[in-house]
């Protein structure tokens, strides 16, 4: 399963689970569970939540041993998924044993017997809300390209996550959950022109943009948003 197919299951199985009134709780935990799919490596998903009040709580664990290692980060406070929330980057972690950013959590968790860890943060807007992470028991078991999918799964949480916290405060999508609306539609678009033009996978197509955005260090929706633009300028004038 495609990390595009993926979504584009999450997306139209969340819109049942809300029209059917479900919380928002079960929209994540569908999240978890398909990225789990969809990084066939990975042994686990779960997602942190960092509350107003900057405590920490792990939701839609895929299972207690997801729930542990999220735990020892807790009470340590420190580990990948903390450190993703508070740079706003994608942490991965290829061999527990040998990691030394945070030496209390990395032997704790290798007890645990997981080895390696790939962690994205779930933002919106200007809003941190905490980070999606996968576990591995193998160590080296994430690749680049594991860390682009879990990025799409980490967008698509921060659109669940804001406008859950939106509608409780004002009943309404805010700004910044329009905006992000907005963005994850223009990925889209781009990712479709490039398919159309350069006659590529969907997955070509976002590796071309993110490598894009890391040269020219922006963000990959906005060398989305330029190449729809140009190409909306090369439509324009052409006679």
């Amino acid at each position: 399963m495609t990390a595009g197919s993926s979504l584009e299951h999450v997306v139209a199985r969340a819109s049942g689970l809300m029209l059917a009134g479900r919380t928002v709780d079960g929209v994540l935990r569908l999240l978890t569970s398909t990225a789990v799919q969809a990084v066939p490596s990975a042994y686990g998903a779960g997602i942190t939540l960092v509350g107003d009040d900057g405590v920490s709580a792990t939701t839609a664990g895929t299972d207690r041993l997801v729930e542990a290692a999220d735990g020892l980060q807790y009470e340590l406070a420190e580990g990948p998924c903390l450190t993703a929330w508070l740079t706003r980057r994608v942490v991965r972690v290829d061999d527990a044993a040998a990691e030394t950013r945070w030496p209390r959590w990395a032997s704790a968790v290798v007890d645990l017997g997981l080895h390696s860890v790939l962690s994205a943060p779930v933002v919106a807007g200007d809003a941190a809300f905490g980070a999606i992470k996968l576990y591995s028991r193998d160590a080296g078991a994430f690749t680049d390209h594991d860390e682009t999918t879990l990025g799409l799964f980490a967008a698509q949480t921060a659109l669940l996550v804001a406008g859950a916290r939106s509608s409780r405060q004002a009943g309404r999508l805010g700004g910044d959950v329009q905006a992000l609306l907005a963005r994850r539609d223009a990925l889209q678009q781009a990712i479709g022109l490039l398919m159309g033009r350069d006659r590529v996978t969907e997955q070509a197509a976002l590796g071309h943009l993110a490598s894009v955005a890391e040269r020219e260090r922006l963000s990959v929706h906005d060398i989305a948003s330029r190449a729809l633009t140009e190409h909306a300028r090369r439509v324009v004038v052409r006679p």
